[in-house]
């Protein structure tokens, strides 16, 4: 995943930082550090950010990727998001991935990869599978040292 700060806009970059900011809100909560942030691609204005909250709500779906995108297709009044651009800091799981392809989201960056969960590079290529009706190319790597070092040390201490 080199060279992927040249491959994303500025403006991913800036919701990356907002991403970043809300996934340090997450580990404060004691929850997993990942953020996420919909903004529409062309405009840049924001549409859905969240942090995990499987632990507060006690819901298993409750990862930051699946809260913004409800929170974006609220804000346009429709469940196709193909205009708007996920950032999230933590490559998508199964479940987060293909909530990304019901979505119809147009672009997909993110930070650091899981090599454990990772359904969009690591472990699977759910985004851009043939089988299925909507297909992206993801952007992946983005601020990706810091984004795994958040992970690292949030995991660090959970097992000290």
């Amino acid at each position: 995943m080199t060279g992927a700060e040249s491959t994303a806009t500025p403006t991913d970059l800036a919701m990356m930082r907002r991403a970043l900011d809300l996934a340090r809100q997450a580990m404060e909560m004691d929850e997993t550090p990942v953020g996420a942030v919909v903004y529409e691609t062309d405009t840049g204005r924001e549409l859905g950010a969240a942090h995990n909250r499987r632990q507060v709500d006690a819901d298993p779906t409750a990862h930051a990727e699946l809260i913004a995108l409800r929170q974006a297709a609220k804000a346009v009044g429709d469940w196709r998001l193909n205009h708007c651009t996920l950032v999230v800091t933590l490559e998508p799981c199964a479940m987060c991935a293909g909530a990304i392809v019901n979505a119809r989201i147009g672009r997909l960056i993110f930070g650091a990869t899981d090599p454990k969960a990772g359904a969009v590079v690591s472990l699977y290529t759910l985004c851009q599978d043939d089988r299925l009706n909507h297909r992206l190319t993801p952007i992946g790597g983005v601020d990706a040292d810091e984004c795994s070092e958040l992970l690292r040390t949030f995991f660090k201490h959970k097992r000290s």
